[in-house]
């Protein structure tokens, strides 16, 4: 062979930036062996021998591990089912190191205790799978030997939280809040009594005897008033909901005072639970779909602002 096409362990090298200490070692291994050995026994490699090292290097620097690399470079694999392979294993550390830096954030944002980070951490931890398998258990567990009939299943069905692979740190909280929902026994009972009066199509009472007017009137003053940042406790939540009260007051031909508030509040929180509000508000936060204006619950706002003035 022409020693012109032989290349010392130095002359590797300085072609491939390794070290002469981790040539050695590759070539030890078996991973890269000298072509021949010179009369003094130093170690020659040919041409084959340095694209070899270079190619080693690469995948090296691409995270595979040293067997697959042998395995490649002995023709057992091909580079694209190496890379194939790795693409999806780096996949699945993306998601995770992204899902990680959301957790992060919301801890970091809430000032979170050790015992809610755990938590977090460990609804968090759940494979895509398991997410959908904590939800279908919620639904047969709510539903599965109930009389809601197939509307209120199909109603819940439709909307299955779904946490994606990149979440925000606002999915991620809503996330761990509704994994924590839906394993309440309480709010599950709450949750199939409302699922089933809503799929019949059965008017709560209190808006069938106000009448579609008022309450048409009620949801845009009440969305108007969430729109503009006026929080339900807030002084300036008095003028809309003594306005509420006086309307709903006349139609029901009751004297607007504080027992009235109360009773009213009763009423729409029977009507319309918060919790179960709370629960399809957090739906459409971890699916990331558009809030629709028309669809945002008014109505814990308005319970809150009752109770808040029947307190006072």
């Amino acid at each position: 062979m022409d020693a012109t096409t032989l290349y010392s362990i130095g002359e590797l090298s300085r072609r491939t930036g390794l070290s002469v200490r981790t040539i050695r070692f590759y070539s030890d291994a078996g991973v890269v062996a000298p072509t021949t050995r010179s009369p003094a026994g130093y170690r020659l490699y040919d041409p084959d021998a340095l694209h070899r090292l270079e190619l080693l290097c690469t995948l090296r620097e691409l995270g595979v591990d040293l067997a697959t690399v042998k395995r490649v470079l002995d023709r057992e694999l091909s580079v694209a089912e190496v890379a194939a392979a790795h693409a999806d294993a780096l996949d699945v550390q993306i998601r995770m190191l992204r899902l990680r830096r959301s957790v992060l954030r919301v801890v970091a944002g809430r000032g979170s205790s050790p015992e809610e980070t755990k938590l977090m951490h460990r609804f968090t931890q759940l494979t895509g799978e398991e997410r959908r398998r904590l939800i279908d258990e919620f639904i047969e567990g709510t539903f599965g030997a109930a009389d809601a009939g197939p509307a209120a299943v199909a109603m819940v069905r439709v909307a299955i939280p779904d946490l994606p692979d990149d979440p925000s740190s606002e999915q991620v909280a809503a996330w761990v809040e509704l994994a924590e929902l839906v394993g309440d026994e309480d709010f599950r009972a709450l949750m199939r009594r409302t699922a089933g009066c809503q799929a019949a199509g059965r008017t709560p009472d209190i808006e069938s005897a106000a009448g579609e007017e008022l309450m048409a009137f009620t949801r845009q003053r009440v969305s108007e008033a969430r729109e503009s940042g006026i929080d339900p406790l807030d002084d300036r939540a008095a003028p809309v909901v003594d306005d509420l009260v006086h309307r709903f007051a006349e139609a029901f031909a009751r004297t607007p005072d504080t027992e009235f508030r109360a009773w009213m509040a009763q009423q729409f929180e029977a009507a319309h639970p918060p919790r179960v509000d709370r629960y399809w508000r957090l739906v459409w936060i971890v699916n990331g779909w558009q809030v629709v204006p028309n669809l945002v619950p008014v109505y814990p706002w308005l319970i809150r602002a009752l109770r808040k003035d029947g307190d006072a």
